[in-house]
């Protein structure tokens, strides 16, 4: 057996180029597991292409804001690369995506030739949802039981009260907190904006509501600033979401006169369309809007030192377990 371990991180994915942006959309609608179309399975990828053929120009524009393409990739492969050196022993560190390159057939078929037998997978999303978490670990076990049955490998599926990772949150609200002037520090609100899910997710028993919940609730004993609350952000389609929409939120902390306003990205632990997009530009328009002049978000944890090394703990741990 080899001494190697691979680390595989698993993330949604995003377009590489904007000639990517249909097909990325066309196969995140196309998944049944994050998005259930009408029709059933039978019209769900004849949908999928209707919709993301006409919503592909938008969402294109988007990216164009952003450099052209998104950085998803990127921070997901310094991620891992960043943690697997924090690790002991020969690991070699690898990213599988959802929805987009590369795809778990892809980082599987690189583990086989690189004669890696055994493997921890670690899924980038810290709140558990069968939409996101559950469809990209469920992926990644098919194709590994087509594709590479001599793998083995565990899964570490949510991870939303590990204390390094709340921790550098924690962190990261303070470097947004010391953006504001001194005189108006304490008067500010402090925003976290999750991504929506269908309600009915919850209804059924999804844990992600409860996860996010815990998470700001054990940030912000580390934080102890006053004024907070959580929201959810990209709705989308004639559905019930997930409930306050945080442009609700904006709008009413407008209409009540607030002046300062901090935006904490509490699903995301990487830039990406909706940080750096919806965020940073569209809610940023919306807070001036309203008359909310001191906006600001807090940093992303992306590559930073001490989340990669809180992460490293968190495998340590399930690989001590195991």
């Amino acid at each position: 057996m080899s001494d190697k371990l691979g680390l595989v991180l698993l993330n949604m994915g995003g377009p590489d180029s904007p000639a990517a942006v249909e097909p990325f959309l066309y196969n995140l609608f196309s998944d049944r597991e994050l998005i259930r179309l009408p029709g059933g399975g039978l019209l769900q990828k004849p949908f999928a292409k209707l919709i993301s053929h006409f919503r592909s120009r938008h969402v294109r524009l988007n990216y164009q804001d952003i450099g052209g393409s998104s950085p998803l990739r990127d921070w997901t492969e310094k991620q891992a690369a960043g943690i697997a050196v924090r690790l002991s022993g020969e690991v070699i560190p690898y990213v599988a995506m959802r929805y987009w390159h590369p795809f778990a057939d892809e980082t599987l078929a690189r583990m086989k030739a690189d004669g890696v037998t055994r493997a921890v997978v670690l899924s980038m999303y810290p709140h558990y949802t069968g939409a996101t978490s559950g469809s990209s670990v469920n992926d990644f076990r098919r194709r590994a039981a087509q594709l590479y049955p001599e793998l083995t490998f565990s899964v570490i599926e949510q991870w939303y009260d590990w204390p390094g990772y709340l921790d550098a949150l924690a962190a990261r609200i303070r470097e947004g907190l010391a953006q504001f002037h001194e005189l108006l520090r304490d008067e500010v609100r402090i925003l976290f904006s999750a991504h929506a899910l269908p309600q009915k997710f919850i209804d059924r028993g999804d844990p992600y509501l409860r996860q996010v919940t815990a998470t700001v609730e054990g940030v912000m004993q580390r934080v102890a600033h006053p004024h907070w609350t959580i929201a959810f952000q990209s709705r989308s389609g004639p559905v019930r979401w997930m409930e306050p929409d945080t442009v609700d939120v904006i709008r009413k902390l407008g209409e009540e006169g607030h002046n300062a306003l901090l935006m904490v990205p509490i699903s995301f632990v990487s830039d990406h369309i909706e940080t750096l997009h919806e965020i940073d530009i569209q809610y940023r328009d919306l807070a001036f809007e309203v008359g909310i002049q001191n906006y600001r978000r807090a940093p992303s944890l992306n590559d930073g030192a001490d989340f990669l090394a809180a992460m490293a703990g968190l495998v340590n741990r399930h690989l001590e377990g195991l």
